[in-house]
């Protein structure tokens, strides 16, 4: 298991910070850890997930699965 912070989230998404926290506070993007006072970070897994569901979402609106 992996920890990444919030450049890497950014990286990996396209999303901005803005939008992340947005989709965090409506719980639709993986909550992140506490790593101490003023620092969070997310499992990597889970974002991944969170994007595989993006692709999964898209495919099935334009029923490329079955």
């Amino acid at each position: 298991m992996r920890i990444i912070r919030l450049k890497e989230v950014m990286d990996l998404t396209g999303l901005a910070r803005s939008t992340i926290y947005k989709y965090v506070a409506v719980r639709t993007f993986p909550i992140p850890l506490s790593l101490g006072d003023r620092s969070v970070g997310w499992v990597e897994s889970e974002v991944h997930g969170w994007i595989l569901e993006r692709i999964e979402v898209r495919d099935r609106s334009l029923g490329l699965t079955a």
